[in-house]
């Protein structure tokens, strides 16, 4: 089959990369920079099978900027444009999925369009009303970034949605299940659970999923902050609390907050979603993440006391190990309140081609970092920062994320 992709984040590259093994794939992006590395069998973003599997080589697959030409000979386009929340509207941003729509039905209207775009509840369904010739398809993501193409060889499970009431229902359903097929058929799970429901529902699966897991990062969040505050133990806790089978030992490592480019705005468009429905537990993830960081704040700033002129060194921005993605990291939380009390900060990012950082200076050199900073804060512990233990703020009990 002929599989165009519009967009190259971890998303879209995953699955043009997953695909390729089997089927005709072209990325699509508007990035020359990040088109070139593609074709040159490199990756733009990090993840080592990702890159693993283009270096190898033997995939068809090429990356262009010729969005038109893409389309026009693609039967399935796969829409993995980022959709970032906007604070103002209350709302994802979802004018590049439209852009997409838009440019596949003047290029190629018979093509099937699979949205893989997180989207708020309702949104496909408004969007066939909107394009009424447009074949649309709902597939969540859920992907991890770093391991976005093992979590598509080892899915937990394939969903994918269809609108209601459009003139292509038998088409679409049809579709939907080829599609789940497909990529069942390239997992390394045999037996990976395939669901085909309506495109609302299965946008609201993608929704409460992510917002439970910030849920449950929030609440051991919350443990800590208790223990913390009570002089108690905080790993003894969490360990005998997931011993607990119906609790698990898994998502309850403590944080400055959670963040990334999902949870916090996939929390925030459900809560969203949530207007004139009554709820309070929507509410609270949201303002708990809130209250964290400024609980952290306010523990940096007691440790500070006492020191002259003390500077806080932010040892590496990404929202987790192995990221090199900076968006909505409970860290950059944690600078910002320490900013409003006139805190100075020196960042180490070795990522970051920059002098500073909303005015807090950058480096890339570890050894001056650790000697310039009197208090360091990490979200997430590195063995490299072993031998200034002493001064390192950090709530990672069991070193991994």
């Amino acid at each position: 089959m002929n599989i165009a992709v519009a967009g190259t984040g971890y998303v879209g590259l995953s699955l043009a990369v997953l695909l390729a093994k089997t089927h005709s794939v072209v990325a699509v992006d508007v990035v020359e920079s990040k088109v070139d590395l593609i074709n040159r069998g490199a990756s733009p973003i990090r993840d080592e099978l990702i890159e693993g599997r283009l270096a190898e080589g033997g995939l068809d697959l090429r990356a262009t900027t010729d969005a038109e030409d893409a389309y026009a000979r693609a039967e399935l386009v796969i829409i993995a444009t980022p959709t970032n929340y906007d604070p103002k509207l209350n709302y994802f941003d979802t004018r590049h999925v439209e852009e997409v729509v838009e440019l596949v039905l003047d290029a190629n209207p018979q093509a099937v369009m699979v949205i893989k775009s997180t989207v708020p509840v309702g949104y496909t369904q408004r969007l066939c009303e909107q394009y009424p010739q447009a074949r649309l398809l709902f597939s969540p993501e859920f992907l991890r970034e770093g391991r976005a193409l093992y979590d598509n060889l080892h899915p937990s499970r394939i969903i994918c949605g269809v609108p209601r009431d459009t003139a292509f229902d038998g088409e679409l359903l049809a579709r939907a299940q080829e599609f789940v097929d497909m990529l069942a058929h390239e997992a390394e799970e045999p037996e990976v659970e395939r669901l085909v429901m309506r495109a609302t529902e299965a946008e609201a699966v993608k929704l409460f999923a992510n917002t439970y897991l910030a849920l449950r990062v929030a609440y051991f969040n919350e443990l800590d902050t208790y223990a913390e505050s009570r002089g108690l133990d905080t790993e003894q806790i969490v360990r005998g609390v997931c011993l607990d089978p119906r609790i698990g030992a898994h998502y309850n490592n403590p944080s400055f907050g959670y963040g990334g480019y999902c949870l916090p705005k996939d929390s925030k468009q459900l809560l969203a979603n949530y207007e004139n429905v009554p709820q309070n537990l929507m509410t609270a993830v949201v303002e708990a993440n809130r209250t964290r960081k400024d609980f952290v704040a306010e523990e940096v700033v007691r440790l500070l006391e006492g020191l002259d002129n003390p500077t806080v060194g932010v040892y590496r921005l990404t929202m987790k190990s192995g990221s090199d993605n900076f968006r909505s990291s409970s860290i950059q939380g944690i600078m910002r309140r320490l900013q409003e009390r006139g805190i100075t900060m020196l960042v180490y990012e070795p990522t970051l081609g920059q002098p500073d950082y909303y005015g807090s200076a950058v480096t890339h050199d570890l050894e001056s970092f650790k000697r310039n900073s009197s208090l360091i804060i990490a979200n997430r512990w590195s063995d490299e920062l072993g031998d200034v233990r002493g001064k390192v703020y950090t709530r990672d009990l069991f070193f991994r994320d």
